[in-house]
């Protein structure tokens, strides 16, 4: 079974195909100067390119881990999440506080979507 590899650099791959499975890296924002929300909209817009790319999309994602600076800023970027996901589809998720790479990042997210 053939494995595809999106945007791959020396360390990480942002997209795996393998299978009917897309598994997505840990994706943060680029502006950073924005707050959770800001930051969880910009992320959000990467998955939905990385699954399009893949040929998939958010209703068939499967299962997402969010990982969040600050565990208080959980409603803030759970509004961002609810307003963009498939309501009828929604993955299995799990969102946990943890130290990020870097202090400005305030969020990571990383989903696994079916292909099928």
């Amino acid at each position: 079974m053939a494995i595809r590899r999106i945007d791959p650099s020396s360390y990480l791959s942002r997209a795996v195909l393998h299978g009917n499975t897309v598994y997505l890296a840990g994706l943060t924002a680029d502006d950073l100067s924005q707050d959770v929300a800001g930051q969880t909209q910009q992320i959000l817009t990467k998955i939905d390119r990385y699954l399009n790319e893949a040929g998939t999309d958010k209703s068939k994602l499967l299962s997402a881990h969010i990982w969040l600076r600050d565990i208080s800023t959980f409603d803030e970027m759970n509004r961002v999440w609810e307003s963009w996901i498939d309501g009828g589809n929604p993955p299995a998720r799990a969102t946990v506080e943890a130290r990020l790479a870097g202090d400005r990042y305030l969020i990571e997210i990383m989903v696994t979507a079916a292909l099928d």
